[in-house]
C-alpha cells in the first residue's frame, strides 16, 4: 500500500475522521437521551436500563474516530481497527482504577487527533511489507507505540483545554450583557474546533446566564451551518448540525475560517437576547446547545415558573426563532449583499 499524500490531505483525513466520528457517537443521545430519561422517570421505568447506551456511545468516540480516520486513509480493516484501539487508549475516556477500567466522558479530541496522526504515519511507513504478519504486528504496534505516545502526551494536550477554560472564565467577571455576548461568540467558535465545549463548561463551572449564553452560541452555529449549506448538503447532513453537533463541519472551518463569520455575528445577537430573557443553564448542560434539547430543557428546569406556557414560548423564541432569524439574515448579508461566502464553502462530502 503505497500512498502519496500531501500534508494538507493528511491533515484533512484526520480532521474529517474526528468530525464525522464525533457526530456519529453523539447523534443517538442527541435524539433520544432526554426522551428516554423522561419516559424512564414517569411511565416506562424499563427504559432506564437503556439510558446508559448513550453514555457508552459517547465514551467510545475515540474508537469510532480512529476507525473512520483509517478508512479515510484507505487502510485495510486490521489497520483501521488497530488505529481505533490506539486512539481509544490515549483518549482519556478510559480511567484506570484499582477496581478495573472505567469509561468516563468522551475523552480529549485533540489527543485523539494527535494519536491517530502518529498511528497513521506508522502504518503508512510500514505499508503492506508485513503481508501475512500484519494481524500479528499492527495491533500491538498501534497500542504500544501510537497509543503509548498518545497516552504520555495526554496530560499536556489537556492543558490546552485548561488554558482556553481559564480564558473563558475571565469573561464571567464582566457585566452580564457583555459577558453573555462574548461567551456566546466564544462557544460558537469552540463547537467547530477540536476543543470540547462540554469540557470547558465543566472545568470552569459555567452556570446561570453564562451557561445559557454558551448554549445559544452553539445553537446559532448549528442553525447557521445547516442553513448556509442547505442547498449543497443532504437534508440529513444539514439537520445533523443542530440536533447532533456542528463539529462535523470542523474540516470546512480549518480550510476557510471566514465561514464562521455569520455564526459569530449571530451568536453575539443571540447572547444579548439570552441575557435580556434570562436564559439559564448548568455546567453539565452548557456546551450542548439545542442538541438533545439539553439547553432548552435545563433552562426550563431552572427558570422561575418552570415549565409554564410563557416560559416555553420564551425558550422556543431564544433557542429556535432567534437562531434561525439571525442565520437567515447573516446568510443574506454575507452571500448576497456582501458576497464573501457561498453555499459551497459549507459543503460536506459524507
Amino acid at each position: 500500500m503505497e500512498q502519496k499524500l500531501t500534508a494538507k490531505e493528511f491533515v484533512m483525513n484526520i480532521l474529517n475522521g474526528l468530525a464525522i466520528g464525533s457526530v456519529v457517537v453523539l447523534i443517538p443521545g442527541a435524539l433520544l437521551s432526554e426522551l428516554f430519561k423522561y419516559l424512564a422517570s414517569s411511565s416506562m421505568p424499563a427504559l432506564s436500563n437503556m439510558v446508559w447506551y448513550f453514555g457508552l456511545s459517547n465514551s467510545v468516540m475515540a474508537v469510532v474516530c480512529g476507525i473512520l480516520i483509517g478508512l479515510n486513509f484507505k487502510f485495510n480493516p486490521i489497520q483501521a481497527a488497530s488505529l481505533g484501539l490506539a486512539t481509544m487508549v490515549a483518549s482519556g475516556a478510559v480511567m484506570f482504577t484499582p477496581e478495573g477500567l472505567v469509561l468516563s466522558g468522551t475523552g480529549d479530541i485533540i489527543n485523539m487527533g494527535i494519536t491517530a496522526a502518529i498511528g497513521a504515519l506508522l502504518i503508512l511507513a510500514v505499508g503492506n511489507k508485513l503481508r501475512a504478519y500484519t494481524i500479528l504486528v499492527i495491533p500491538p504496534m498501534m497500542l504500544l507505540i501510537a497509543g503509548g505516545i498518545g497516552h504520555f502526551l495526554l496530560p499536556y494536550t489537556m492543558k490546552i483545554t485548561s488554558l482556553v477554560g481559564y480564558g473563558v472564565a475571565q469573561l464571567l467577571t464582566l457585566q452580564p450583557m457583555l459577558m453573555s455576548i462574548l461567551i456566546a461568540m466564544v462557544f460558537s467558535v469552540l463547537i467547530v474546533s477540536p476543543i470540547t465545549t462540554v469540557g470547558i463548561a465543566l472545568a470552569i463551572g459555567l452556570a446561570g446566564l453564562g451557561s445559557g449564553a454558551g448554549n445559544l452560541g452553539i445553537t446559532v452555529t448549528g442553525f447557521a451551518f445547516a442553513i448556509n449549506g442547505w442547498t449543497v448538503n443532504s437534508k440529513g447532513t444539514s439537520v445533523a448540525h443542530f440536533i447532533g453537533s456542528p463539529k462535523m463541519s470542523m474540516p470546512n472551518v480549518i480550510k476557510k475560517p471566514l465561514i464562521l463569520l455569520p455564526s459569530i455575528c449571530g451568536a453575539a445577537i443571540a447572547g444579548a437576547v439570552g441575557s435580556v430573557l434570562g436564559i439559564l443553564g448548568t455546567p453539565m448542560s452548557a456546551g450542548f446547545g439545542i442538541s438533545g434539547l439539553v439547553g432548552p430543557i435545563n433552562h426550563l428546569n431552572l427558570v422561575e415558573g418552570g415549565w409554564s406556557f410563557s416560559n416555553i414560548l420564551v425558550t422556543i423564541f431564544a433557542f429556535v426563532v432567534v437562531p434561525i432569524a439571525v442565520s437567515l439574515f447573516f446568510k443574506y448579508l454575507f452571500m448576497k449583499v456582501w458576497p464573501i461566502l457561498s453555499p459551497n464553502d459549507y459543503y460536506l462530502d459524507i
